[in-house]
């Protein structure tokens, strides 16, 4: 029992943290610089 605990508090930070991510990217940001509005390699 406590193994599915400590698993579904591990998947649900992996998630949010891919929402992050994937909130950051359209919103134009990038891990690397932060910002793509004034940089041109961002990916």
């Amino acid at each position: 029992m406590g193994t599915a605990v400590v698993l579904a508090v591990v998947a649900g930070a992996a998630a949010l943290a891919l929402r992050s991510i994937i909130r950051d990217k359209k919103a134009g940001k990038s891990i690397q610089c932060g910002d793509c509005s004034h940089c041109n390699r961002c990916h």
